[in-house]
C-alpha cells in the first residue's frame, strides 16, 4: 500500500516541480529579456482592448508635417529661421489651442542677413557692418516674434554633455509628492535664450527606447540635475488648458493640469497604446504656399514636426518601425486627455507569482482528477480565463503579465499527465519484459502492434550480426555457486542487452552465456555496421568494468569475446503455434559466430569481418591479419583500436 501511494504521488511531485521550474527560470532569465517579452505582451494586450474602452471625447489634434514633398518644395533641411517663422506664424494665425515644435532649434541663427553681417563684423572689425546688422532681416528675431504671437512650446533634449539653460515651468508638489524614478540627466541642449524667452512653454523632445529599440513611452516629466521639467506633450496640454503650472499630489501619485487630474507613473513616463484613431496631418509646404485651409487647425493642439528621414525624427514603435516622433507626442496628449494611462501596479509581480502557484496546484489537480481529454479542455478554459482577465485589467489601465501563471499551469499539467502516462507505460513494460525473456523484443513489438499476426513473412535483407561469449565460462560454472552464477548472469545480460538496444540493435537470442544480436532487423537502421562496432566497443568497456567488481569478480567471470560481420541474411519468424522466434539465417550470421571464436586464437576481444570493416571508419580499426576459415577461404580480420 505504501508503494502504491508513493507511485500515485510521483505525477503530483512532477507537476509541482515543473511549475516551480517555470518560476525558477523566470528568476534566472536576464532582466532585459524578461522586460522585452513583457512589453511585447503588453503591446498585444493594449492593442486588443483599445476598442473596449469608453472615455471622454479627445481634444482636437493636428500635425503639420515637414515631409519629403515639403523639403522638395521649400528647400532642403535645415530650413532658415525666417522660413520657420513663417510656418509658425501661419499656424498661429489659425488660432490653435497650442502649438508644439517637435524640432530642436539648437544654437543661434547663422544664415539670415543680420546673422551674416554680425559674423563678418566680428571677424573683420568693420563697424559699418556691425551698424548695418540691426537693419537687416534677422532669423532669430523673426522666429521670436512668431513664437510670441501664439501659445507655442519649444522643444529641448536631455544631453549629459549639454550646458544650455532650460526654461523653468512651475511644478508644485503637495503632501510631499515626488516622482521617485524620473529619467534624469545632468545637462540639456536647448534653443537660444532669444527664442526660449519668446515661447510660452518648453518641453523635452527626448523619447526613451526599450531594450528592443522600440519607443513605448513618452515623458510626462524628466529631470535635469535636480530640477523637474515637463515633456513636450504635457506642456502643450498645459498651454491649451491655460494653466500656469503643474500640481503633484501623493497617495496615490497624481498630476493635475488645470481641471484635469490623472495618475502619474513613478518614472514619469506615459505608456503608449499601440493603437488609436488617426490624427489629421497637414503638409508644411501646403500651409506655407496657401494650398491648405488653416481653419482646420483652429482650436487644435498642433504639433509641427519632421516626417522626412532627413530630419531624424522617425522612431521605431510598437505601431510602426518608422513612426514620426510628433505622432507619439500627439498620441500622448490624446491618452492624457481621455484618461488612458496604462500602469503596472506595484502589486503586479506578487500577484503574478501567487497566481502562478495557484495555477500550478489547479493544473496538477485537473490532471490527476479528470480524464485526459476533459482535463485538457478544463486547462484550456483556465488559460483562456487568465488571458481574458489580464486583458480586462489592461482595459482598465492595469498591466498584469499572464505568461508566468499560464506557463506554470501548462508545464505542470503536462508534467503531471506525462508522468502518469509513463507510470502506466512502466507497468505495461513490466509485462513486456516478462515476454521478452522468451521472445525477441522486435517480435513482441510486432505482436503487440498486430495481435492477429501468427507469423511474420521471411525477407532477405542486409544485417550486421554481433555474437558475444564469455571466456572460460564452462570452468566458472563448475566453481561458482548456483545463486551466485544466476545473479551474475542476470546483471551481465541486463547490461549487454541494454547496450545493444541503445545502439539500435535487437537481441536475437540468449544462448547459455552468449548474446546474439542483429542490427538493421526487423526495421531499417542507418549505418548499421558502424553502430554494431560502436556497440561492441561499449559492451567490452562495460563488461570489463562489470567483471572487476562484486560477485562477478568473486567468481572470476571471464572477459567477453565478440565477433561481428555484415551481409545478406534471411530474417523472419521460425516456429509454430504460440512459440515464434524472429531470427536470421545466412553467411553473415555464421561468420559472426566463427569470428567470435577466432578471438581465442588471435588474443583479441573483438574480431570484425571484412565486409563490416569496409563499412566502418578505417581509423577506428587495426588489422589482425588474414586467417583461413574452412569453407570460406582467406579472410582479413580487424579489431577496434
Amino acid at each position: 500500500m505504501a508503494e502504491r501511494r508513493l507511485r500515485l504521488s510521483r505525477p503530483v511531485a512532477a507537476g509541482g516541480l515543473a511549475g516551480l521550474a517555470v518560476l525558477l527560470l523566470a528568476v534566472l532569465a536576464p532582466a532585459s529579456w524578461r522586460e522585452t517579452q513583457r512589453e511585447q505582451i503588453f503591446d498585444l494586450m493594449l492593442a486588443q482592448v483599445a476598442d473596449w474602452r469608453s472615455h471622454p471625447p479627445a481634444p482636437k489634434l493636428a500635425i503639420v508635417a515637414i515631409d519629403a514633398a515639403s523639403l522638395e518644395a521649400i528647400g532642403p533641411w535645415p530650413w532658415r529661421r525666417e522660413t520657420l517663422a513663417r510656418l509658425v506664424g501661419a499656424v498661429s494665425a489659425a488660432k490653435p489651442a497650442a502649438v508644439a515644435l517637435d524640432l530642436l532649434l539648437a544654437g543661434e541663427d547663422t544664415r539670415s542677413p543680420a546673422a551674416l553681417a554680425r559674423r563678418l563684423a566680428a571677424e573683420t572689425g568693420n563697424a559699418a557692418l556691425a551698424a548695418l546688422a540691426p537693419t537687416l532681416e534677422d532669423g532669430d528675431g523673426l522666429l521670436a516674434d512668431a513664437l510670441a504671437a501664439g501659445p507655442v512650446v519649444l522643444g529641448w533634449v536631455l544631453d549629459p554633455r549639454g550646458r544650455d539653460a532650460v526654461a523653468d515651468v512651475p511644478v508644485l508638489a503637495r503632501e510631499g509628492a515626488a516622482v521617485p524614478a524620473l529619467w534624469r540627466e545632468q545637462g540639456a541642449s536647448a534653443p537660444p535664450a532669444t527664442l526660449a524667452m519668446a515661447a510660452a512653454g518648453a518641453g523635452t523632445l527626448s523619447l526613451p527606447g526599450d531594450d528592443d529599440g522600440l519607443v513605448r513611452r513618452v515623458p510626462l516629466f524628466v529631470a535635469v540635475g535636480d530640477a523637474i521639467h515637463p515633456g513636450l506633450a504635457l506642456e502643450a496640454m498645459r498651454l491649451a488648458a491655460g494653466a500656469s503650472g503643474y500640481l503633484l499630489s501623493a497617495d496615490p501619485l497624481r498630476l493635475t493640469i488645470g481641471e484635469t487630474t490623472r495618475p502619474l507613473p513613478p518614472d514619469g513616463l506615459l505608456r503608449l497604446v499601440p493603437a488609436g484613431h488617426a490624427i489629421p496631418v497637414m503638409r508644411a509646404s501646403d500651409l506655407l504656399r496657401g494650398g491648405a485651409d488653416p481653419a482646420a487647425l483652429a482650436g487644435a493642439i498642433v504639433f509641427i514636426g519632421g516626417v522626412a528621414p532627413e530630419l531624424g525624427a522617425l522612431r521605431a514603435s510598437a505601431r510602426d518601425p518608422l513612426t514620426p516622433s510628433s505622432l507619439l507626442h500627439a498620441q500622448a496628449v490624446r491618452q492624457i486627455a481621455t484618461g488612458v494611462m496604462p500602469l503596472r501596479p506595484g502589486w503586479a509581480a506578487g500577484a503574478e507569482w501567487a497566481l502562478a502557484l495557484l495555477a500550478t496546484a489547479a493544473a496538477v489537480t485537473l490532471a490527476r482528477a479528470l480524464r485526459p481529454a476533459i482535463a485538457a479542455v478544463a486547462l484550456v478554459g483556465g488559460l483562456a480565463l487568465m488571458a481574458a482577465g489580464a486583458a480586462g485589467l489592461a482595459a482598465g489601465d492595469r498591466l498584469i503579465d499572464p505568461r508566468l501563471p499560464m506557463a506554470a499551469a501548462t508545464l505542470a499539467f503536462l508534467a503531471t499527465s506525462l508522468t502518469a502516462f509513463s507510470e502506466s507505460r512502466w507497468r505495461e513494460a513490466r509485462l513486456r519484459r516478462r515476454f521478452e525473456q522468451h521472445l525477441a523484443p522486435g517480435v513482441v513489438e510486432r505482436i503487440v502492434a498486430d495481435p492477429g499476426s501468427l507469423k511474420l513473412t521471411g525477407e532477405r535483407r542486409e544485417v550486421t550480426a554481433l555474437f558475444t561469449d564469455i571466456e572460460g565460462f564452462t570452468q566458472t560454472t563448475r566453481e561458482a555457486g548456483p545463486e551466485q552464477l544466476v545473479a551474475v548472469l542476470d546483471g551481465y545480460f541486463e547490461g549487454v542487452t541494454r547496450i545493444v538496444g541503445e545502439h539500435g540493435g535487437m537481441v536475437d537470442k540468449l544462448v547459455g552465456d552468449a548474446v546474439h544480436a542483429l542490427f538493421n532487423a526487423p526495421l531499417d537502421l542507418g549505418e548499421h555496421p558502424r553502430r554494431a562496432l560502436a556497440c561492441a566497443v561499449a559492451i567490452l568497456d562495460w563488461t570489463e568494468s562489470y567483471r572487476a567488481v562484486g560477485l562477478a569478480a568473486k567468481i572470476g567471470l571471464g572477459r567477453t569475446r565478440q565477433g561481428l560481420e555484415t551481409g545478406i541474411a534471411i530474417v523472419g519468424d521460425v516456429g509454430v503455434g504460440a512459440k515464434l522466434d524472429y531470427t536470421a539465417h545466412g553467411e553473415a550470421v555464421n561468420m559472426a559466430a566463427r569470428l567470435e571464436a577466432l578471438n581465442k586464437e588471435l588474443g583479441s576481444s573483438i574480431c570484425v569481418g571484412p565486409v563490416a570493416a569496409s563499412r566502418c571508419d578505417p581509423a577506428r580499426l587495426r588489422p589482425l591479419g588474414t586467417v583461413e576459415l574452412r569453407g570460406v577461404g582467406s579472410v582479413a580480420v580487424s579489431t577496434p583500436v
